[in-house]
């Protein structure tokens, strides 16, 4: 199998590479059909080899083709082969009804849907839609795909997961819920982001032996990170480094009953290599920090003045861990923003920035969907059903870098195309982790790493830390896990 490509595309992009391939370079339809079957079905093997019952849901278009190459590929081998037919083999066209004649005339058997799967089926191969998709998933089609993810079968989908949009990873009325996904010619976005992260299970690619040229004439729409693949760019100190080289971060939050999350955030900071870590909180709050952390330079602020001297002497502000929506925080606040460093925008110092038209080139906004929704004023659905146009929305009224969290969080700055994090894990969701993130982009600030490579290289290292604690178990994985992995990974051999 091949190694995954960085460069994602949007539906369309995978679409037109596909006519240069045949249009301009000559390469039969058909031989890449061929190709991406076979390619699946070898990965099908490889996953599942003691399968003996192959059921290939099939649709209407090339995708369906890609089935049928399964099936027949299958059945030569001497598998028992049902293909689940949603639309007539008749009504095909094109390759897709020239591979599915093929597949019949080597005796296969083709059966219509009739609400249920064949018996005995031991694994479902997926090739009902492909990444053209473009309206809800009903009628027979759903009840295909409700019968498929009910059936407790592994399941391969071919190109992408039926239903899910390839441009958004949204769900598209309903969805298949895959083990495995190949997927060909280019990868899509919408693979690596919102439901289709969850839904596509493993990916596998296949460039369908297309030479270099054909991709580039399609710019990227969005680009894959993960930690290997930036770590580069955390360089061994100098021997001669002192901690006023590394930057003072100063974490502004912790309101009546939420110290923990900029204990969390500072602590953070710390440990991604912030030279000196000051607080500014709650008076009440920081005995009980120092406690907890003795390396931390905790300050009481009884109101928004207390925190100027701080400011002229710190060079990173997170902003929002736990600061609260009332006086005391929007003083903070108002006083932070108007200081003009360079800043981590986190929490409520997210929705206290919604109410308001400021732009600034220095900060990094770290919203979840719902805090992106206030900020962009919409819901947090709205949000979900097209992340990549909702982190541009977010760049785009508030300049600097934006940061849209969740699974396959994105990163956008200034310069495009948008960043989409490959790591992280369902553990992660859980209160405090954003905290940790917030610091761990502090730090990187603070470091003078540049702002849209800060936000880049603090959520793969974040999510790197996460992945690193998910190793004892996702369910009960707590904020604070993710800390000890930090300096670890902030420290790359």
């Amino acid at each position: 199998m091949m190694s995954l490509p960085v460069a994602l595309y949007r539906a369309e992009q995978v679409a037109a590479l596909d006519r240069i391939a045949i249009r301009e370079l000559g390469i039969p339809g058909l031989t890449l059909m061929e190709r991406a079957g076979a390619f699946a079905y070898r990965a099908m093997r490889a996953s599942w080899p003691d399968r003996e019952h192959l059921v290939v849901l099939c649709g209407a278009g090339n995708n369906a083709g890609d089935g049928y190459v399964v099936a027949r590929l299958a059945r030569q081998e001497g598998l028992e082969v049902t293909v689940v037919a949603l639309a007539d083999t008749a009504g095909l066209q094109g390759d897709a009804a020239t591979v599915a004649r093929h597949f019949l005339s080597d005796g296969g058997r083709v059966v219509s849907f009739d609400g249920r799967l064949p018996a005995g089926a031991d694994v479902i191969v997926d090739a009902l839609f492909g990444t053209g998709l473009s309206r809800p998933v009903e009628g027979r089609w759903a009840e295909a795909i409700a019968a498929a993810n009910q059936s407790g079968l592994p399941v391969l989908a071919i190109d992408i997961p039926s239903g899910v949009s390839g441009n958004t990873g949204a769900v598209l009325g309903a969805a298949v819920r895959a083990d495995i996904t190949t997927t060909y010619i280019g990868l899509k976005q919408g693979l690596y982001t919102a439901s289709g992260r969850a839904l596509a299970g493993e990916v596998l690619y296949s460039d369908l032996e297309l030479p270099a040229e054909v991709h580039a004439r399609e710019q990227p729409s969005a680009l894959r990170l993960d930690y290997f693949s930036l770590r580069y760019r955390l360089m061994p100190r100098a021997r001669d480094g002192h901690k006023g080289d590394y930057g003072h971060v100063l974490v502004v939050g912790g309101d009546h009953g939420m110290g923990g999350a900029a204990l969390m955030a500072a602590r953070a900071a710390l440990r991604t290599g912030a030279g000196l870590v000051s607080v500014a909180t709650r008076v009440e709050h920081a005995a009980g920090m120092l406690a907890a952390q003795p390396e931390l330079m905790v300050h009481g602020m009884r109101s928004a003045d207390d925190l100027k001297p701080l400011l002229e002497r710190c060079s990173t502000v997170v902003l929002g861990p736990g600061l609260g929506q009332a006086e005391w925080g929007r003083g903070l606040f108002r006083r932070a923003i108007d200081a003009g460093l360079p800043c981590v925008v986190d929490a409520d110092a997210l929705n206290l920035l919604a109410g308001e038209t400021t732009q600034s080139d220095q900060w990094i906004l770290t919203p979840h969907p719902g805090e992106a929704g206030r900020l962009l004023g919409t819901s947090s659905a709205e949000v979900q059903r097209d992340r990549f146009q909702a982190v541009s929305r977010l760049q785009q009224r508030y300049g600097g870098a934006a940061v849209l969290k969740g699974a396959g969080t994105l990163v956008l700055g200034a310069e495009g195309p948008i960043r989409v994090c490959d790591g992280g894990n369902p553990g992660m969701a859980s209160g405090g982790t954003g905290d940790v993130l917030s610091g761990v982009l502090g730090a990187l600030l603070a470091q003078q790493h540049e702002l849209q490579q800060a936000a880049e290289l603090g959520v793969c290292m974040h999510a790197a830390a996460g992945d690193a604690a998910a190793e004892d178990g996702e369910r009960g994985l707590a904020a604070t896990d993710l800390i000890p992995h930090l300096r670890r990974l902030a420290n790359p051999l």
